[in-house]
């Protein structure tokens, strides 16, 4: 029951700390000796939108197969083989080609059995169809690991593109094999994120076939690409090669062009675009190089020097908006398969603020039972664990504001949820004082061997419910994980406010009044 002027001294200075770091949530002007952090509202408290996402699951299956055709033809056509007719059929996840000559069947499936196999061990099987028919068939394991590795990537892509546009503590999760939940607190109009997302901003650079500029239908290894602002719907015949990958940017920026006094977007390589850029353009000086967003062509401006240094810029009829967005898309990365939105709400404040209300209310009246029964049921020790209570709420929310945490209505529901738990644990420590004092202990022997008896069963406690809050939070989404996180935080806060702060309390009483009796 001994403390030290050095602990006292700490003890204070912890909750002295907790309650300025809560001044934020309450104060309009910031004060600049402390972190001005506060804690976010949830999309149920604040109101903003809700959008479910799908990801074009057989738009990656077309473009695995479509690389595994470019993989075929350059594989037989270095072995000295030949193909005919290569068709895709997604529905089938599966590539068929028929050999040049019967006698190279055996040859190519042989060619193809030796191709190195990627996502799993066994990615595709080569099979031979009918009499002259050869198939490549992607395995529902490798589907399913390729959507997974997807969605992954599609969730980070999503939250980088998102954050740049400056909108406050976006909740972004998975759903089931194939969907994003965004929720987007305070934002009632999420038009400019919804164009944002539906943009899979995958840019490639590739040559422009000057022989077919006037064909209707071009060869294989040609197609017909849509300039992106002409009115006229002309279109472009590209080359199917991908020269240079726009994975391989490292930064894009919006600026004005100097010499048009137009926006324009600049852009960077890393090393190993540079050197793709550099023998390109060093081999096809007075060719057209066509600029491919998305399949339509923003620019294609002709080679007149080779570029070597890793830098461009994209000129046309942009505006600051349109030169921003498509920085920031460049730079956020390409999506691995278009993502469409199949589900929209928007929830207004009004709903926000009723729940705020009501959240509010229950929390102050939940607080308000327990303080009483404190009080009634254990006097001035009850009033002790009032202080340590209030203590408790301070701490939680100085936490939650430190890591600008975001509270939802399940995460309200978790601090009165907390609430009754510290107060579980000043209920033990009363009881085991109150046993001590009726075997006729004298006053500090009591509350020594109370405490004592009380921590050993305080920590097992919530040390078991800290576990299972934590595994709630590591694989929960969404709500859950803001439940789970309110309870962490207020199970550790509950434990420095029962063991420390309400012991304090009571010792520091006892030093200063050195009763005969406890007031149990």
């Amino acid at each position: 029951m001994y403390y030290s002027r050095a602990k006292l001294a700490s003890v204070l200075a912890i909750c002295f700390l907790g309650l300025l770091l809560c001044l934020p949530n309450v104060l309009r002007k910031p004060l600049p000796f402390i972190p001005w952090r506060q804690i976010h509202l949830g999309l149920d408290l604040r109101g903003g939108s809700y959008l479910l996402l799908q990801i074009d699951l057989q738009s990656l299956t077309h473009d695995r197969l479509q690389t595994l055709s470019d993989v075929v033809r350059d594989t037989l056509l270095d072995k000295k083989l030949g193909y005919r007719n290569i068709t895709i059929d997604v529905a089938q996840a599966r590539l068929t080609f028929q050999p040049r000559t019967p006698s190279e069947l055996h040859a190519d499936i042989e060619a193809l059995q030796a191709l190195p196999q990627s996502t799993t061990p066994h990615e595709f099987q080569v099979t031979q169809q009918g009499n002259d028919i050869i198939a490549l068939t992607l395995s529902p394991e490798s589907l399913r690991q390729r959507a997974y590795e997807a969605v992954t990537r599609s969730i980070e892509i999503v939250r980088r593109r998102i954050d740049g546009t400056g909108v406050i503590d976006p909740q972004i999760t998975r759903q089931g094999n194939d969907r994003i939940v965004v929720e987007l607190p305070g934002m009632s109009d999420p038009t400019r994120i919804k164009a944002l997302l539906g943009t899979t901003a995958r840019m490639t650079f590739r040559l422009v076939d000057p022989n077919m500029l006037h064909a209707t239908y071009p060869p294989p290894g040609v197609s017909l690409l849509p300039l992106a602002d002409d009115p006229n719907g002309a279109r472009l015949p590209v080359f199917d090669h991908i020269d240079v990958d726009g994975s391989d940017l490292t930064n894009a920026g919006a600026v004005i062009d100097q010499r048009t006094g137009e926006w324009a977007v600049n852009f960077s390589f890393d090393s190993v675009g540079t050197r793709a850029f550099a023998t390109v353009t060093k081999a096809n000086v007075g060719h057209r190089f066509a600029i491919v967003l998305d399949n339509k062509v923003i620019e294609a401006p002709v080679i007149r020097t080779p570029i070597t240094a890793g830098d461009g810029q994209i000129t046309g009829n942009f505006d600051v908006q349109k030169a921003s967005d498509l920085a920031l898309l460049l730079r956020a990365g390409a999506l691995p398969a278009p993502l469409k939105v199949i589900e929209q709400r928007t929830i207004g404040p009004s709903l926000g603020a009723d729940s705020i209300r009501a959240g509010i209310i229950s929390l102050a009246i939940g607080f308000l039972m327990v303080v009483l029964f404190m009080a009634l049921f254990y006097g001035r020790f009850g009033w002790y664990a009032n202080a340590s209570l209030l203590a408790n709420l301070v701490l939680m929310v100085a936490i939650l504001s430190l890591f600008e945490a975001t509270l939802s209505l399940p995460g309200m529901a978790g601090m009165l949820l907390t609430l009754g738990m510290a107060v579980d644990a000043n209920i033990l420590i009363n009881e085991r004082i109150r046993e001590e004092v009726n075997r006729g202990r004298t006053a500090l022997s009591s509350m020594q061997s109370g405490f004592e008896k009380a921590t050993s069963t305080i920590v097992d406690s919530n040390a078991t419910a800290l576990l299972a809050h934590v595994m709630l939070f590591v694989f929960g989404t969404g709500p859950v994980r803001g439940f789970a996180l309110t309870i962490t935080v207020g199970i550790v806060t509950s434990l420095f406010t029962t063991l420390l702060l309400s012991r304090m309390l009571m010792a520091r009483w006892y030093t200063l009044t050195r009763p005969t009796s406890l007031p149990v």
